[in-house]
């Protein structure tokens, strides 16, 4: 379903195994909906926690380091902020 005009999202796929590094400024003030499959949020001092489908939660100040996809299926997930979408770069 497309978002408001005041809000714009972003989809992610997340193969399975693969690792996105973390960037806390390319979250910052996004709603994370996790659509399909299953993330692991991986935290710098050596903690994780997995959310499936239908999960919302959000990736800043948590200290993470990595998101990870640890299932056998594309893990799919959508930011959802306020206003145009960022700026590359």
């Amino acid at each position: 379903m497309p978002a408001p005009p005041a809000f714009s999202t972003r989809t992610v796929t997340l193969a399975p195994g693969a690792v996105r590094p973390h960037d806390e400024d390319e979250w910052q003030g996004a709603l994370i909906v996790v659509d399909a499959g299953e993330l692991e949020l991986c935290c710098r001092a050596g903690g994780s926690r997995r959310f499936g489908a239908g999960a919302v939660l959000w990736f800043t100040g948590l200290n993470l380091a990595m998101v990870r996809n640890p299932g056998d299926v594309d893990a799919v997930f959508r930011a959802v902020t306020r206003g145009p979408p960022p700026r590359p770069g």
